[in-house]
């Protein structure tokens, strides 16, 4: 078997063994745990190591920033299989919609609200929906610097890609790989920023969070806006980043339930391992939840899952706790976004270029002479599988930008940005978006 499809393997057989019977009420929104077949965690973890980690309450996003990346990784995956076998939490946290902060863009402007009111923002939004919609489902919190720079990095490559105004790295985009970035299709001007990790406060909320309910909630908000602003699933893409992934799943099939129509597509950003989850439940993102579904994997072995749960999913240096270019656990789960983000810029479209391999070791030894595509907004529609690439270790990441020309970008980006002026109305609020 290849190396990812063990590292599947393993995980799943790990869910398998140390999971414990539970009965859901659904009444009640509890979980019975029958203790008396629960395996106990000295059982497969070493008494040691049991005194030694921290309960979910004593750790902070904040520590884990600052923790090694290994070391984060590693108790975000005792973690999970503490969960698993019956030891952890269940999944009991649902923000209020009041509770969660919804940012509208269209046309210029933009619109601050919460998911109970957006769809009456949006509404009365002049031209909103009059091209594809996309939804940006956030799953950490932007008190953490890494996480603020990769949501605002992401806003801002949608706000430029609509006003189509060219990257400072996309004129080394050269030959016969060069893509006009006049030529590219444009986005729709409609951007819908669905702040559920504000709500995301510390690990804890983080590992309890009720997709299934959360997905739900969200999925009758896509509906509404359907009917009232008249969008139709065909022109819907929604992005997910780490649990607002596996949210985005379960609103897929929750709008499809309602409307027989699925989201035209769903990308996962380094969608999360789910901790909390009742078992007789399949829950989270699967490649059904619209009509495709890519996912970028940059922290497989940390926050992440080595699942796989889209038509396309990528893995940039193969599956691991985190690329070279991060260095926690945090970090190495948005850089999913900044990829992401990268490949929206016009011209940049085909900065990841990726080849279908079973492992890195493959891809480099160029064994895989199969399917190839493009990671991030270009990703071929008609390919399905595991695919790998290398990055770059800062941005521009795309390996299609020229190594040597990296310096050069970075001493044009501040030119690039004072021509930006025009747009600070836009840019300025995305600090605190």
């Amino acid at each position: 078997m290849n190396p990812l499809g063990v590292l599947c393997l393993v995980a799943c057989l790990a869910g398998a063994v140390l999971a414990s019977p539970t009965q859901y009420h659904s009444n009640s929104n509890s979980y019975k745990s029958y203790n008396s077949n629960s395996l106990n965690p000295s059982q497969w973890m070493k008494t040691i190591e049991l005194e030694h980690t921290p309960s979910m309450d004593e750790v902070t996003f904040e520590q884990l920033e600052k923790m090694p990346l290994e070391q984060g990784a590693e108790l975000m995956r005792k973690y999970y299989h503490l969960t698993q076998a019956g030891h952890g939490v269940a999944p009991e946290y649902v923000p209020s919609p009041s509770q969660i902060p919804v940012h509208v863009y269209s046309n210029g402007r933009k619109e601050t609200t919460d998911l109970s009111r957006y769809v009456q923002t949006a509404k009365n939004m002049p031209k909103f929906g009059d091209d594809e919609v996309t939804i940006f489902i956030t799953g950490l919190p932007q008190s953490l610097e890494s996480v603020k720079e990769a949501n605002k990095d992401f806003i801002e490559a949608y706000l430029e890609r609509v006003s189509q105004q060219p990257h400072a790295y996309a004129q080394w985009n050269a030959g016969e790989e060069r893509r006009n970035w006049e030529d590219q299709k444009q986005l729709g001007r409609s951007l819908i920023v669905i702040d559920l990790g504000n709500t995301i406060t510390d690990v804890k909320r983080y590992a309890s969070l009720d997709v299934e309910r959360c997905g739900e909630m969200f999925g009758k908000t896509f509906v509404e806006l359907s009917e009232e602003c008249d969008v139709p699933a065909e022109i819907i893409h929604v992005v997910g980043q780490g649990v607002g992934a596996n949210v985005a799943g379960v609103a897929g099939q929750k709008y499809y339930d309602e409307t027989s129509e699925k989201f035209h597509r769903i990308t996962a950003l380094d969608p999360a391992v789910q901790m909390a989850k009742d078992s007789h439940i399949l829950t989270g993102l699967a490649r059904n939840d619209a009509e495709f579904v890519d996912a970028i994997h940059t922290s497989a072995l940390g926050l992440g899952t080595t699942r796989r749960v889209g038509d396309l999913d990528f893995f940039p240096e193969g599956p691991s706790a985190g690329s070279r270019n991060a260095d926690n656990v945090v970090e190495a789960s948005m850089l999913a976004t900044h990829y992401y983000a990268e490949s929206v810029r016009p011209g940049n479209e085909h900065n990841f270029p990726a080849r279908e391999a079973n492992s890195m070791a493959e891809y480099k030894n160029k064994e895989s002479y199969g399917k190839r595509t493009y990671m991030g907004i270009a990703a071929a529609r008609d390919l399905s599988g595991d695919f790998m690439l290398e990055v770059n270790p800062q941005s521009p990441y795309g390996k299609r930008t020229p190594a040597h020309n990296i310096k050069a970008y970075h001493s044009n980006a501040k030119s690039y940005q004072s021509g930006q002026n025009q747009q600070k109305h836009l840019f300025a609020p995305l600090a605190v978006y």
